[in-house]
């Protein structure tokens, strides 16, 4: 019986490193390109990043009421001051995957997973504008009642919604802010300006929330193992086991529970021994 496993183990060992060298090549075109592009990278200070990407970060706050300084804060945290290879080569600011929805090229690096699909845009202007697409999302949607210059509710709210897992991330975006007093950034609206914001923007999520589950599945980029302790049955399904709740299943899955239970169209967060839930849509 050693025989046919030790094959198995071979057989996955090669298909893996003839994927790790698919994604090296792909990595080494879009890199080809965008030095091409622009033969000499700015290596920026995080005050010459700030000033680079200010208006563009004050024109999405105008545009969707998202704080300024929370942009450049979450620029300068996820692309390092705009220095990473993610932002240098893939115009990428803030680690946004690629999803079911995605046309574009991509840009692989290990993350949560070996050889994770990242955007690559066009320049880092397209970037910064879909980080607010991206936050257009019903999970997010309570953010967008704050006021336009509550970067400290923002940043929280943020951490609520589930953008990151560190539990010190608040902190870490509030730190910068201070620091580099990036609130400077930030306006004031009136009651009127907000609310024909809120309803704008409101708008807009509600329109977007029948797609939100095919438009932010991340996209299989490569055959994986499943996650240790599950069990797949086909490709898209997961049998319940003991001990399972829906908030591990969805853990194992990146998915939340709200997600999770929309998918499988559940009511509540009741499930049994051998039920069958979809992970992916």
């Amino acid at each position: 019986m050693k025989k046919p496993i030790l094959l198995l183990v071979a057989t996955a060992l090669t298909l893996a490193s003839c994927k790790s060298r698919q994604y090296s090549r792909n990595n080494k075109q879009i890199e080809k390109e965008a030095i091409k592009q622009t033969p000499n990278f700015t290596t920026y200070t995080t005050i010459a990043y700030i000033e680079q990407f200010k208006e563009v970060a004050i024109e999405e706050m105008n545009t969707y009421g998202i704080p300024a300084s929370i942009t450049l804060a979450q620029g300068i945290l996820e692309s390092s001051s705009g220095n990473s290879s993610l932002a240098k080569y893939a115009n990428n600011h803030f680690g946004i995957k690629c999803t079911s929805d995605w046309k574009g090229k991509a840009y692989y690096r290990d993350d949560d997973q070996n050889n994770d699909c990242f955007r690559v845009y066009k320049d880092a202007k397209e970037s910064f504008k879909d980080h607010s697409t991206f936050l257009k999302r019903k999970r997010y949607s309570f953010l967008f009642e704050l006021d336009k210059n509550d970067y400290k509710n923002w940043a929280l709210g943020l951490k609520t919604a589930g953008y990151a897992t560190n539990p010190k991330y608040p902190e870490l975006l509030i730190n910068l802010i201070e620091k580099y007093s990036l609130n400077q950034y930030d306006q004031s609206e009136t009651e009127r300006e907000k609310i024909n914001r809120e309803d704008r923007v409101f708008t807009e999520i509600n329109a977007n929330i029948p797609l939100e589950n095919k438009k932010f599945t991340p996209v299989a980029v490569a055959p994986k193992d499943p996650p240790q302790g599950a069990e797949v049955v086909k490709e898209n399904y997961y049998t319940v086991k003991q001990g399972d709740t829906l908030f591990k299943i969805a853990q194992l899955y990146k998915l939340t529970v709200d997600e999770l239970k929309a998918l499988n169209r559940l009511t509540d967060n009741t499930i049994k021994i051998g039920q069958k839930l979809l992970i992916v849509k």
